[in-house]
This record gives C-alpha cells, structure tokens and sequence, in this order.
C-alpha cells in the first residue's frame, strides 16, 4: 500500500515538473517576441544616392531596448527612396540616412539643404596624394601674386566636404585613389570664392581631420615671412671725416747768447751781478 501511494506521488510531481517546464517555456517565448520589433534592415551593401527596391531590404526582429531612432517596419515605405549616405549590410535604415521624399538618385541627392556641388580640377598633388577620398573634409588653399606682384599662399575654404572623387562617390573605402577631379559640398557664397581662385591662382587640398571643427584664421604667407627676410631698410652712408688743416710751423725760439761767467755780489739787501 505504501509503494502504491509513493508511486503515486512520483508520478505527480513529474507531470507537475513537465507542465511546469511546458508553461515556462511558452511564457519565455511569449516575452521574447513582445520585447522585439521589426526592423527594416539593408540586404547587402549599400552605395551612396541608390534608390531602394525590396530586393535590397529585408525584415529582422530587433531588441525593443535598443532600436535606433528612425527605424522603419515596413518594406513599403522605403520603396524607391534614396539613401544619402553608404549603408552597410544588415544595418538599419533610419530616416536621417535617407533623402527628403520625391528625391531622385544620384550624387545631387546627397547634397544637403542649401548646398551646392563644385568640381574641382586636381593632381596627385594637390588632391593629397589621392587620400581626399569621399566623406572627408579638407582646406582649400590658393597661391597667387599680391598687387605688388609677390606671391603669397592664403587658405580660402575650411573644412569642405569631399562628395566625389572622379565619379565615385561610395565612402567605404580607405584606399587613395590618384584622380583628376574632386567634387566637394559648398554654399553660394563659397562656391563663388572657389571659382574665383581656381581663375586666378593655383588651388591645392589640405586634408583635415574628420572631428576638427574649430576655424583657422590665417593671414595667409608671403615670400619674406617664408624665407624669415626682414624689409631692408636704407641707411646713409657715413658722414665724412673733418679734415684738419695742417698745422702751422712752430715758431723758433730765440736763440740766446752764450752765457759769460758773472760773479753775484751782495751788498747788504741788495744783489747784483757782475761779468767777469
């Protein structure tokens, strides 16, 4: 009798312990799927200024703690949208790497508000050897001849965004490329001094770095601030020398007699003399 009900008891606590398990685990997965969301995610590599299609897109559950903000859910909203930035595969598209909508593709979708797109003819050297690579940021210097017809080199432009080497815009390479054109992101106002100095003078890039914003306030260096050469200034010659007149002849001193041999005779007070 014992043995039956200890049986009995066994059997109990492990249906207990499988239903326990079974409802767990259905809490588990239900807590897992209310604390995701979908996510809209690229599929592959993504250049800058592509329209999206959903080929390129794909749905993943993404943790609801740590969503980006922008996210989108749904494929269809991003359906002929153009990415104004390089977007890596499997990272989400927010809304602030796409362009404003009605936006066609492009390099001129990239182009921010207010902005305008300049090229600018390069060599190895001035396009710094090839490192002024998409996304990077550079100073435009200009070397040219002052009204008195001395050369001086002046930076013009600070911190110019680099949109396109050539005809390439991606911004997912490191590697320099040696190109002949770099088309930079300017305003009006600076679009016209870099017209300017390229008709007037020689430009040359000087790359920056990335997360250097302050302003840089030069007066620009002129051939004597570079060879350290001070103005010459005129000095008079010196004043000559007074001339002095000769001197006069002395004049010869009386030449006196041969002295004779004289007695001195002292007369009380008084003292005479008397030649022999």
């Amino acid at each position: 009798m014992r043995s039956t009900r200890a049986y009995l008891m066994i059997g109990f606590s492990m249906l207990a312990g499988i239903l326990a398990v079974l409802f767990g685990a259905r809490w588990l997965a239900g807590q897992a799927s209310m604390a995701t969301q979908q996510v809209v995610v690229a599929a592959r590599d993504l250049e800058l200024g592509s329209v999206l299609d959903p080929s390129m897109l794909q749905v993943v559950s993404w943790p609801a703690g740590s969503i980006p903000a922008g996210t989108i859910g749904d494929v269809k909203a991003l359906d002929t949208r153009v990415v104004r930035t390089s977007v890596s595969r499997g990272e989400p598209l927010l809304e602030a790497k796409l362009a404003p909508l009605g936006t066609k593709g492009g390099l001129s979708a990239v182009i921010g508000d207010g902005k305008r797109a300049i090229t600018v003819k390069v060599n190895e050297v001035i396009g710094v050897a090839g490192f002024a690579l998409p996304g990077n940021y550079v100073d435009v210097m200009v070397n040219i001849h002052d009204d008195k017809g001395k050369p001086i080199s002046k930076i013009v432009l600070e911190r110019i965004l680099v949109l396109a080497v050539a005809q390439e815009a991606g911004r997912d390479e490191t590697k320099p490329k040696v190109v002949s054109a770099v088309t930079v992101e300017v305003s009006p106002e600076q679009a016209e001094k870099l017209d300017l100095a390229r008709s007037v003078g020689n430009l040359s890039l000087a790359l920056r770095n990335q997360v250097d914003k302050s302003p840089v306030l030069t007066t620009g260096v002129r051939q004597d601030d570079l060879l350290h050469v001070a103005m010459v200034r005129e000095v008079p010659p010196p004043a000559a020398a007074p001339v002095r007149a000769p001197a006069k002849a002395r004049r010869a001193a009386p030449v006196r007699a041969p002295s004779r041999d004289s007695v001195e005779v002292i007369r009380g007070v008084q003292k005479s003399t008397a030649e022999l």
